[in-house]
């Protein structure tokens, strides 16, 4: 099978693609992350997923549109539901990619982390693979966290201390403390 799967981070794409080749299927990865910010971070995560596809023998499609604005416009009346917004954006642009060069299936290096909503990425994979008449891999990677960070460090590969956006970024480094 040939999967074209989304990358959000070197980190969080070892073990899913590891599994994948094991499992003698034939990956792609497609870094496209319009959330991230600051730029410089942004920048960082793709040259860390370069420096891991090489390292690996990856082929990747890199989508370096930088959609701050629009994410910001997208999410600011509701931070909190601001993860819906960017797994919805990003599967479809994945599945979109996915359908139109020839790809059987797609999925997500989302599924690698314990800090996702597995059942709301599985949703927006499942419409958008109806949608553009493509299968959506779901595989609950988060086994292996751990050993994960340890082969990304082995590796000198950059590690966010937050998911992506702005506000992730707040609430990794101004965390909300109780009265």
């Amino acid at each position: 099978m040939k999967i074209l799967l989304h990358i959000c981070c070197a980190t969080c794409a070892i073990l899913p693609i590891r599994i994948m080749r094991e499992a003698n299927q034939s990956v792609t990865g497609f870094f496209y992350n319009p959330n991230i910010h600051p730029y410089t971070e942004f920048r960082k995560r793709i040259e860390s997923v370069n420096d891991y596809a090489k390292a690996s023998a990856l082929e990747v499609f890199f989508n370096e549109e930088y959609g701050l604005e629009d994410f910001l416009a997208q999410v600011a009346q509701d931070p909190a539901g601001r993860c819906s917004f960017c797994y919805e954006t990003r599967l479809r642009t994945t599945a979109e990619f996915a359908a139109a060069n020839g790809f059987d299936a797609f999925s997500t290096s989302l599924l690698a982390s314990p800090y996702q909503d597995h059942a709301v990425i599985r949703a927006f994979g499942q419409e958008f693979a109806e949608l553009f008449d493509i299968s959506f891999l779901y595989q609950d990677f988060r086994m292996a966290w751990d050993k994960a960070h340890k082969t990304a460090r082995d590796l000198d590969l950059h590690q966010q201390m937050y998911c992506g956006c702005i506000y992730s970024e707040k609430d990794s480094f101004y965390p909300i403390k109780p009265n």
